[in-house]
């Protein structure tokens, strides 16, 4: 009876061991020519330099398309909307803006809305903007000599909440909550709310421009010696509060939060792209 061995076509081969270092067939393709006539144990392998480079900045996201999907982050978007507001601020009150930024707003129901921020000498524009149609929705006007105090820290709910969120945020009020109505307070569509709560906008690392308008601590920094100043050129008129800036945990009263928790989860406040619609 004859083995296996002894069929034409098979050779015995030997298994390799972890610590053995032999080159493979790719190996063998990328040895010189020249070497060909030297012996095996002779021969050098040519390795090509590696080409590639790898960085995680400016960004970060593994699939391109997840930031094309905010209309902001279009070419020419937020170029369009910032001159159209420069334009409503020179035709309306006449102040030169120092500075803007794409924030997004937390509201007093913890509904997230996308929001530009621009800043003059005087007052604090708060601006909802249809990136979808190109045009301004909803502007709000702040005085800067009226707001009395800043928060910044990180968002607390109430232990019986339901919908939290982590992260930090910045809140700046204009008047005090106590005298807020409880009509106001409870209606998630009211205007009468005397702060305004913000974060960072998600497409902050999109890239170096992003990263600079939608960052919270650059806002900041500007925001408030901007406050300081309204309220040094407003002593005069018998103001006696001076601005608070404390560094305290931003609590957001919401309990059963169902209509945040759907509007959140699928970026009602923003305008985005939302897939084709039909055939």
């Amino acid at each position: 009876m004859s083995t296996i061995g002894s069929f034409e076509g098979f050779q015995p081969v030997s298994l390799k061991q972890e610590g053995d270092h032999q080159p493979s067939e790719t190996d063998h393709l990328a040895m010189d020519e020249g070497d060909s006539g030297k012996k095996p144990g002779q021969r050098r392998i040519s390795r090509q330099p590696s080409v590639t480079k790898s960085t995680l900045y400016p960004n970060p996201y593994h699939q391109p398309y997840a930031s094309r999907k905010y209309f902001a982050t279009r070419p020419g978007a937020i170029e369009t909307a910032v001159e159209d507001l420069r334009g409503h601020i020179t035709q309306t009150s006449g102040e030169t803006v120092q500075g803007f930024w794409l924030l997004t707003e937390i509201d007093h129901w913890n509904n997230e809305k996308e929001k530009i921020l621009m800043l003059t000498d005087k007052t604090l524009l708060i601006c909802k903007y249809d990136f979808v149609m190109l045009s301004c929705v909803q502007t709000q006007q702040i005085p800067l000599s009226a707001i009395c105090r800043v928060y910044l820290g990180k968002f607390v709910f109430p232990g019986m909440s339901l919908d939290k969120r982590p992260g930090e945020g910045l809140r700046i009020c204009w008047g005090s909550t106590e005298g807020q109505s409880l009509l106001s307070r409870w209606n998630p569509w009211s205007t009468e709310v005397p702060y305004a709560t913000f974060t960072e906008h998600p497409m902050k690392y999109t890239n170096e421009k992003f990263l600079e308008i939608c960052k919270l601590s650059g806002f900041t920094s500007k925001l408030i010696p901007a406050i300081e100043k309204a309220h040094k050129n407003s002593a005069g008129s018998g103001r006696e509060e001076e601005l608070m800036v404390l560094t305290q945990p931003i609590l957001i009263e919401t309990y059963a939060g169902l209509m945040s928790f759907i509007g959140n989860r699928n970026k009602l406040g923003y305008s985005l792209a939302r897939g084709s619609i039909g055939f």
